[in-house]
């Protein structure tokens, strides 16, 4: 059985926002080695949009960026919209029962499934099918955007923390 987690990179005020702080060398090497051990992801729409960059190759991009369009691009991806009538390569799209569509994709899957985005991650943890969360800690206060935990923060346990970079600590929490 999969194990569905949300991870996203987190100011010390709560906010998640990839246009004001981005990853160190060291952070997306990270990032990119977790790509490739998924077992998939799933979207909220916004998130998806975004992350729909990696789909074409950029002339700008170094060795990383490859390195992580191309683990990006063969994981299965599942988005979930009620707006999006198809979507892209290696991308399924999921609608109506969320609830029944998730429990079969972790009761079929093994390894990690990621959660991408505070908004899904809000829904799925409502129906009390996350079963980690990752904060990868910067140290930076933005007093502003859109927070990690988009509705109350549930009742967590702290599992583990580490050091990924010279500035961000990864925690990670499990429902308590």
């Amino acid at each position: 059985m999969a194990k569905l987690v949300f991870g996203m990179n987190q100011s010390l005020d709560g906010y998640v926002d990839h246009t004001e702080f981005g990853p160190s060398p060291t952070l997306f090497r990270h990032f990119i080695e977790g790509t490739e051990r998924l077992a998939g992801s799933v979207y909220g729409r916004r998130m998806y949009e975004i992350m729909r960059y990696w789909d074409d190759d950029q002339p700008e991009w170094g060795a990383d960026e490859q390195a992580f369009a191309q683990a990006w691009r063969k994981q299965p991806k599942w988005v979930v919209s009620r707006s999006l009538e198809s979507v892209g390569p290696n991308a399924t799209l999921l609608e109506g029962d969320l609830e029944g569509a998730i429990r079969k994709l972790k009761a079929e899957r093994d390894g990690e499934i990621e959660v991408a985005g505070p908004n899904l991650a809000r829904s799925l943890t409502e129906l009390g099918l996350i079963d980690e969360y990752q904060i990868y800690l910067h140290p930076v206060v933005l007093g502003h955007g859109t927070p990690y935990f988009a509705a109350p923060r549930p009742p967590l346990r702290l599992v583990a923390h580490d050091r990924i970079d010279e500035n961000v600590i990864r925690l990670t929490y499990v429902p308590a």
